[in-house]
């Protein structure tokens, strides 16, 4: 076999790795606000990753990034480490994991919907109508789930993911300039200043009497959907290639469903299945009808 095709074969098992890594942030989520508020949990997983990123560039002796890159290093924390985390968690709260895996299924639509607009691109038609047809799917399978109308947990979810399509849109912009695995390492150490204080006020009192699985829960989502993934996944693109490794990701919805059932005790019906292979199939088309200016991958995925 040649050294090629072993580095490619490298990079799709890395990318799979980081897709299962992110997979499993809901239920992850999920697990930890049973015992943990929303605003307690963002702050302490945004100050446990933070304290980690800050060692390994200290470590590798990474140089500060530009100064023409902190406003939108500063933009993309208040998106990725704040607002999604908190909202996404308050989502959690209210609707199980499998029910936001069909959701966030149309994350990297709303991602390049935002990009487009960012990088003034002019896709092909069908991008459009894919795009429209995966979001109208979201919103269907949320109103059917909710009896016709739209639960605050949907609510919540849809705006983690318009938020998140900002933070990750401009995330993508930034990787041109630097490894992804970087970009939301000086992200989170941006964060520190406010994540950390932000940790000691909201941390519970009874954080030792709290069950081992919402801790496993927090400390899944702080060091492996918050971080570690990124390391996996971007490796994997740079060895894999990013058209490639990027059809891994199609996968992750039903990551997220395995992992939920196995986890979190949920029921996966074929309705939710259905849904998000729609979902996925519009995904699919509009990634691949959107053009040759589209954001790394990298970037397209839920933390």
């Amino acid at each position: 076999m040649s050294t090629s095709h072993s580095r490619e074969r490298l990079g799709l098992l890395l990318g799979f790795v980081g897709m299962v890594i992110f997979g499993g942030t809901l239920p992850g989520t999920r697990l930890a606000v049973s015992a943990i508020d929303p605003a307690a949990l963002t702050a302490i997983r945004a100050a446990i990753a933070g304290v980690c990123s800050l060692a390994v560039l200290i470590a590798l002796r990474r140089p500060l990034p530009p100064r023409v890159l902190w406003p939108q290093l500063l933009l993309t924390m208040v998106c990725v480490v704040v607002l999604f985390p908190l909202l996404m968690a308050m989502g959690m709260q209210r609707v199980d994991a499998s029910h936001g895996g069909v959701v966030f299924g149309g994350m990297p639509i709303a991602t390049a919907l935002v990009a487009v607009a960012v990088t003034h691109e002019r896709p092909r038609p069908l991008f459009w109508i894919a795009s429209l047809v995966g979001a109208a799917l979201v919103v269907a399978f949320a109103l059917r789930q909710g009896g016709g109308t739209l639960s605050v947990g949907d609510l919540f979810l849809f705006a983690a993911v318009a938020v998140a399509a900002v933070g990750y849109a401009f995330s993508g912009k930034l990787t041109a300039s630097m490894p992804g695995w970087e970009v939301i390492s000086w992200v989170l150490v941006i964060a520190l200043p406010f994540s950390v204080p932000a940790a000691a006020l909201t941390m519970p009192a009874d954080l030792l009497d709290i069950p081992l699985k919402p801790l496993l829960g927090l400390l899944y989502v702080a060091l492996f959907s918050q971080w570690i993934g990124f390391f996996a996944w971007n490796a994997g693109m740079a060895m894999g290639g990013i058209a490639r490794v990027s059809q891994v990701q199609l996968l992750q919805p039903f990551v997220t469903f395995a992992l939920a059932a196995l986890f979190n005790g949920e029921t996966i019906t074929w309705q939710i299945v259905l849904f998000a292979a729609a979902v996925v199939a519009t995904v699919a088309i509009s990634t691949r009808t959107r053009g040759q200016k589209a954001p790394p991958p990298a970037q397209l995925v839920p933390e």
